[in-house]
C-alpha cells in the first residue's frame, strides 16, 4: 500500500533571536508546529557561549510543538554545534551519531537513523560553513563516513550557506538531488536559497516551498523552508 508524504523542514531558528532584536523561543516553537512536519531540522538550537545551553525551553518543547528532540550529548541542550533533529513522537529512532566535521571553525552534523511510520530513514542534519573550502572539506567527509554505512533512503537537510545554485556543492549533487525550494535569507527580504534539503535515489519529491509568513519574518533571519517526499517506489 502506498504511504502517504512525510514532511520535512529545516529551518535556522538563530537561536531564537529575531528580526525585531527579540529573543522569544516560544514565537519560534510556534513556527515550527506550524510547519506540520514529522521531521524538524535545526540549526543555531542551542546558544554559543558556556555550556551552549538550549534555545529553545527542552522541558517545554514536546508541549509547544508536538515532536520529539532526539537525544545529544550536552545534559543542558538539544543541539550538537548548534544542530537538532525533532520528530514525530511516533518514529523509531534506531541510531543516532555525532560527528564533527572539520573546517576553519567548529562544525558538526547529527546522522539519525529513524522509522516513521514504516519508511526507514536517515536523516542527516548540518550547518556548513561560511568559507567554501572549508564546506568542500565538510561535505567530503560527509560522503565519505554514508559510504561506510549502510543504505538506507538518506535526506541531507540544513543551512548550507552556499549562495550560488549552480556551484559550490558538487560534491554532494554527485550523491543526491539538491532541491532549494525557494530564497530563505534574509527572513526580511528574501535573496538567497541558503537553506536546502537534498535527498538520495530511493526517494521522491512530492512538494516543497518556504513557509514565509509575518512571525516567521520576524523570528529569525532565515525563513523555514519544507519539502514532502515519499519513498521511490511507492
Amino acid at each position: 500500500m502506498t504511504q502517504p508524504p512525510l514532511r520535512i523542514a529545516s529551518y535556522n531558528m538563530r537561536k531564537a533571536k529575531g528580526t525585531d532584536r527579540q529573543r522569544d523561543p516560544y514565537r519560534t516553537m510556534r513556527i515550527v508546529r506550524e510547519l506540520a512536519a514529522d521531521i524538524v531540522v535545526l540549526q543555531e538550537a542551542d546558544m554559543r557561549l558556556g555550556a551552549r545551553p538550549s534555545a529553545l525551553p527542552v522541558d517545554a518543547l514536546t508541549a509547544e510543538t508536538g515532536l520529539v528532540a532526539v537525544p545529544v550529548p550536552s545534559p543542558v541542550s538539544i543541539g550538537w554545534h548548534g544542530n537538532a533533529v525533532l520528530l514525530n513522537p511516533k518514529a523509531e529512532i534506531v541510531e543516532v551519531q555525532h560527528l564533527d566535521l572539520p573546517g576553519a571553525e567548529p562544525r558538526g552534523a547529527m546522522v539519525v537513523d529513524v522509522d516513521i511510520t514504516g519508511t526507514p530513514l536517515r536523516i542527516i542534519a548540518t550547518h556548513l560553513g561560511l568559507m567554501r573550502r572549508s564546506r568542500r572539506a565538510q561535505l567530503s567527509a560527509l560522503i565519505a563516513h554514508l559510504d561506510e554505512r549502510s543504505t538506507r533512503p538518506t535526506l541531507i537537510a540544513g543551512d548550507m550557506n552556499e549562495w550560488s545554485l549552480n556551484v559550490g556543492l558538487g560534491r554532494l549533487a554527485h550523491h543526491f538531488t539538491i532541491h532549494a525550494p525557494g530564497k530563505s535569507f534574509h527572513a526580511r527580504l528574501p535573496l538567497a536559497a541558503l537553506d536546502r534539503i537534498a535527498i538520495d535515489d530511493a526517494l521522491k519529491l512530492v512538494g516543497g516551498g518556504v513557509f514565509d509568513t509575518p512571525e516567521a519574518q520576524r523570528a529569525s533571519d532565515h525563513l523555514p523552508i519544507w519539502l514532502d517526499f515519499q519513498h521511490a517506489s511507492d
